[in-house]
């Protein structure tokens, strides 16, 4: 499994790209599942920025990929820096930067400020509300710790994937886990190790300044 695939399942955690499609006739939402969503979503934003340490794993369909990789995820606001074994993204809402570490180069690339894709910051926001019919599928106890289980399926049936499990921690109210499951077997599980609230995060985290990268190729796509 390629890097750049791996930090592509944090960044698009659920591929929302375009429009939504209409729910009409399509099930009604677990108002339960709402609550519990909805307060994690507001927790969040009243941080002024976070760290996030992770684990990301693959597994393929019939076991054919097994994976796993770990990265840290850095927030303010919109802004925000995923690395992840050798690359890094990096997008001060205006402008953003994918650095592969191994052959030196990064690619620059306006952010596209109508796009429907999921951040890192509004995975942990309300990134459900629109985009999926969602439900609480009952609770379990891991290490000690309770975790409320959300599925969510998505309303446009044409995404490569079905169904995403969220895991969320009873007592601290926030995201635990994301499990995405794509139609052709393949599963990705994205576990959170660590979370730093209000972390002191400063804003050049969020820029990519080539003087510090010795010939670095630069691909400028703007």
């Amino acid at each position: 499994m390629k890097k750049i695939v791996l930090i592509g399942m944090l960044i698009g955690a659920v591929a929302l790209n375009g429009m939504a499609q209409t729910r009409a006739g399509q099930g009604q939402n677990d108002p339960k599942a709402k609550s519990i969503l909805d307060n994690v979503s507001k927790k969040f934003q009243s941080f002024k920025s976070a760290v996030v340490n992770f684990v990301l794993k693959v597994q393929g369909g019939n076991n054919s990929v097994n994976d796993s990789q770990k990265g840290t995820v850095y927030m303010k606001g919109a802004k925000y820096k995923v690395s992840l074994n050798g690359q890094d993204i990096i997008s001060d809402n205006k402008t953003s930067w994918t650095y592969a570490k191994d052959v030196n180069e990064v690619t620059i690339n306006n952010v596209d400020q109508n796009a429907g894709a999921i951040t890192p910051a509004k995975l942990f926001t309300n990134f459900y509300d629109k985009d999926f019919l969602y439900r609480l599928d009952g609770e379990t106890t891991e290490k000690g710790k309770t975790y409320q289980n959300i599925e969510l399926t998505p309303t446009d049936k044409s995404k490569n994937f079905f169904k995403v499990i969220l895991s969320v921690d009873k007592k601290s109210q926030s995201v635990a886990r994301i499990k995405m499951f794509e139609k052709n077997g393949n599963q990705y599980t994205y576990e959170v190790t660590s979370f730093t609230p209000n972390a002191a995060v400063t804003d050049a985290t969020f820029t990519f300044d080539a003087k510090k990268y010795p010939g670095v190729e630069v691909v400028d796509l703007r």
